[in-house]
């Protein structure tokens, strides 16, 4: 077994630590769950497409805000704020790599009003006895890829997810406990603040 797979194994069978039979959750719940969730912050872990592994912090501010905090060595910094997704790389000795939020199945799950009954929004909807997979896209935008979301239910938690971009590649995020609810200041998810911060 690769330390990937072992990683990804370990992280699952902590996240997923819950009774071994749940029912499947309805698109309709899972709406609910993710439109009531305004603040959330926890650690989490992250497979990346080449099947290197981080590790740090995720802060959630809904709707639009994200932040992934990279534990050392590791300093990646990614933001979503202001409709935009800012990559910072100290490394490169340069600005952030910005793109827009619309074009990332992130923006699935940080929309302002998240409705997965809407036409086309979800293509699979699965479940394995334990945990409940959405798989969602754009409806209008397919070719920005999808986002694979798993819950565990009673109550309905965001234990993972994996984001298939327009690129062909697919990240996965094994969440932590999500402390949930709370005040984050917005520094945390301003990116031409932490712009400044970098650039010293």
């Amino acid at each position: 077994m690769t330390l990937k797979h072992l990683v990804l194994a370990s992280a699952t069978v902590i996240a997923f630590a819950s009774p071994a039979w749940a029912e499947k959750l309805s698109l309709a719940a899972i709406s609910q769950y993710l439109n009531g969730l305004q603040t959330a912050q926890g650690a989490f872990t992250q497979i990346n497409d080449d099947g290197t592994i981080s590790t740090g912090t995720i802060y959630i501010a809904r709707p639009g805000k994200i932040r992934f905090e990279y534990d050392p060595p590791e300093q990646t910094l990614v933001l979503a704020s202001a409709g935009a997704v800012a990559i910072f790389d100290p490394k490169t000795n340069q600005g952030p790599e910005t793109y827009p939020l619309h074009r990332t199945p992130l923006k699935i799950i940080l929309a302002e009003n998240v409705d997965l009954g809407r036409a086309n929004m979800v293509v699979g909807h699965s479940h394995d006895g334990t945990a409940t997979t959405v798989t969602a896209q754009d409806p209008e935008h397919p070719e920005y890829g999808n986002i694979q979301l798993r819950f565990t239910g009673n109550p309905v938690e965001l234990r993972q997810w994996i984001v298939n971009d327009d690129s062909g590649s697919s990240t996965t995020v094994v969440l932590g406990e999500l402390k949930v609810g709370g005040n984050l200041p917005f520094r945390l998810f301003d990116i031409e603040q932490n712009t400044r911060r970098t650039d010293r």
